[in-house]
């Protein structure tokens, strides 16, 4: 795990491309205390941090092959790096180091970009090829590792976070409005947007290619989570056993590592089955909120770790940690994030980080298998076909026509379940994080708005699934945006400002297509006993492994107590952050806008909507006193 920087075609004097490169790397050592390194030539610049994981005392950065013409600098980590060494060196390649950095510049010498589908890992990847005069980014197929770039003067600046592209100088700090106005429905920026004017996220599974004297880059898509007419069904044992499989062989390679490696245990299910899969014999780290036992999961994680012997760890942070951190919070970030996730993160991570320097977690599996309340959405899809079938055949074409209002995709099927929508049996798509409306919006801001509907970019996730059953195309939706953009990010950002590296098994890309193809009811559906569940597939596999009563959980989330505190204890922290006449957002949004946020927010009756605009908001303001200032 590395943080990586560069640039090219800036047209910079000899003297001046050094120090670029450091004051763009120095900015995120964190994220790479061990080493660093820079190369830099008359069109080029590449620039390092290094957290030593594999191959301690060698895979120095940035690396080059044996001609020089090739430079390459890697964040993230090449699972699959042994296998693909082994048949390079039947090909007749020789290595220099044990690095899976190496591994990958091989099979770039070889076989060039058509080489990314045969990794299996997460990565942001720059590769300045001397040959060809070109600068290629990459990103990993699911967005675990972020990059950033920017446009300048005819060249190009990239980082593994904002702050370092920031920090050469040559792009503006200018806050763009378009990310405002989405981050208030969603509590985060949306890919491609960044906040910042000119900078942009490459987003998951692209590559991004700049010559040197092209006017603009140019990007591709290469791999996409795959859409194929559903196979012929097998026994649920099969299912079972194909599940099993997959996923104990994608937490056996994350295990590997040449440093002590972890597990964060919330004690739900998913981190509970990381442990499970990994048999047991880890560090597992915890974390809980002082004087919350409404939100205390400490006694579920206590017996998943007593259940596998592990050794395990627990941090208690409570009001005053909580509050602290939230100036460094934002500023670890880069952009605003209000997912009060994040600081509980933070702290297991630093727990973590004091005794190994890999962690697993479970992130992706509500993604890929279908959790929250799905099994409720489940449900009523199965309910409303039921129906449609039931009607006549006149009766479901004219529903059908109704629907194509919504959803044309789906409503091509001409029955009643087209009329399920965008999966929600209303007009709006099912999505994680939907907090304001466009109209919503418009009243509260200065100048009302005139954006797009930040539910548009749902709307298309949804309808490139095409006719896809409904839990297909939410599925598909939540990857491409709340996975990356709140949980990859939150994950990335909370891990490495501990120096800490954390891998997600439950992406591993094999998994995730598999996935794709199960049948809906294996993810959610209704059991042979009648009861819907979710993530049906991964509860069949703790049932045999795991104590009962995590199987048996629903689903909560990260459990944070802070949404109660706001009629309490930090009622009058938030009327000062946003009333006040020094109020950054007082130049963004009408004083009645901001003054009814915090009343309907603060209130002892609030419920959790209020509650959640009222903090987005807090995290705004927090945002622009620390980036503005």
């Amino acid at each position: 795990m590395c943080g990586i920087a560069g640039y090219l075609n800036l047209g910079l004097e000899a003297e001046a491309r050094a120090p670029l490169l450091e004051r763009m790397t120095r900015v995120i050592a964190h994220r790479g205390p061990d080493d660093d390194g820079i190369y830099a030539d008359e069109r080029a610049g590449l620039g390092f941090r290094r957290l030593s994981i594999v191959d301690l005392k060698g895979g120095r950065q940035p690396m080059s092959g044996g001609d020089g013409a090739i430079r390459l600098v890697l964040n993230g980590e090449i699972y699959n790096h042994e296998a693909l060494r082994a048949d390079l060196k039947k090909r007749g390649c020789a290595f220099r180091t044990a690095s899976d950095t190496e591994v990958l510049l091989r099979l770039y010498e070889v076989e060039g970009l058509a080489a990314l589908s045969r990794l299996n890992g997460m990565f942001a990847v720059a590769i300045w090829d001397r040959r060809s005069g070109e600068m290629h980014l990459v990103r990993d197929r699911l967005g675990v590792k972020p990059l950033y770039y920017a446009a300048v003067d005819g060249g190009l600046i990239f980082a593994s976070e904002i702050k370092a592209i920031l920090a050469s100088g040559r792009v503006e700090k200018r806050v763009d409005p378009r990310a405002v106005w989405d981050y208030l429905t969603f509590r985060y920026v949306p890919a491609p947007e960044t906040v910042w004017s000119g900078i942009r996220k490459l987003p998951p599974a692209h590559i991004l290619t700049m010559r040197a004297g092209d006017d603009a880059p140019r990007l591709i898509r290469w791999w996409d989570v795959p859409q194929a007419p559903p196979p012929a069904e097998k026994s649920d044992a099969d299912y079972d056993e194909e599940f099993r499989a997959l996923f104990e062989d994608a937490v056996s390679l994350r295990m590997r590592a040449d440093v002590p490696v972890g597990i964060t245990l919330s004690g739900g299910l998913d981190s509970s089955a990381v442990v499970a899969a990994a048999g047991g014999r880890v560090k597992t780290f915890s974390v809980s909120f002082a004087d919350a036992p409404e939100t205390d999961e400490l006694p579920f994680a206590r017996a998943v770790a007593r259940h596998f012997g592990t050794d395990h760890h627990e941090v208690t942070i409570g009001p005053r940690e909580f509050m602290d951190f939230l100036p460094d919070l934002v500023w670890q970030t880069d952009e605003p994030l209000a997912d009060l996730a994040s600081v509980p993160l933070f702290h297991v991570c630093r727990l973590a980080a004091g005794q190994v320097k890999v962690v697993l977690s479970g992130e992706g599996s509500d993604e890929i298998l279908a959790g929250y309340t799905f099994e409720q959405w489940a449900k009523r899809w199965d309910d409303a076909a039921a129906a449609g079938a039931a009607l006549p055949a006149w009766a479901r074409g004219r529903l059908g026509g109704l629907a194509a209002r919504f959803s044309p995709e789906l409503a091509a099927r001409r029955g009643l379940a087209a009329t399920v929508c965008d999966q929600r049996l209303t007009a709006e798509p099912l999505c994680m994080t939907n907090y304001l409306s466009s109209a919503e919006k418009s009243g509260m801001l200065r100048g009302g708005g005139d954006w797009p509907d930040s539910l548009d970019r749902v709307r298309a996730a949804v309808a490139s699934r095409g006719a896809a059953h409904p839990l297909d195309q939410v599925l598909y939706a939540y990857c491409q945006d709340w996975l990356v953009e709140d949980l990859l990010m939150k994950a990335d950002r909370m891990s490495m400002a501990n120096s800490l590296e954390l891998r997600t098994p439950f992406l591993d890309y094999r998994l995730v297509e598999w996935a794709a193809a199960l049948p809906p009811r294996l993810k959610a559906g209704r059991g042979a006993d009648g009861v819907y569940r979710s993530k049906a597939i991964l509860r069949r596999y703790a049932a045999e492994r795991l104590p009962r009563a995590i199987v048996e959980r629903p689903k909560q989330g990260f459990p944070v107590p802070v949404y109660g505190w706001l009629s309490g204890r930090l009622s009058a922290w938030a009327k000062e952050m946003l009333l006040a006449s020094d109020a950054r957002l007082r130049e963004w949004f009408l004083p009645e806008a901001l003054q009814r946020t915090v009343a309907d927010g603060t209130a002892p009756s609030a419920g959790a909507m209020e509650r959640h605009r009222l903090w987005n908001l807090l995290i705004l303001e927090i945002w622009m006193r620390r980036w503005l200032a």
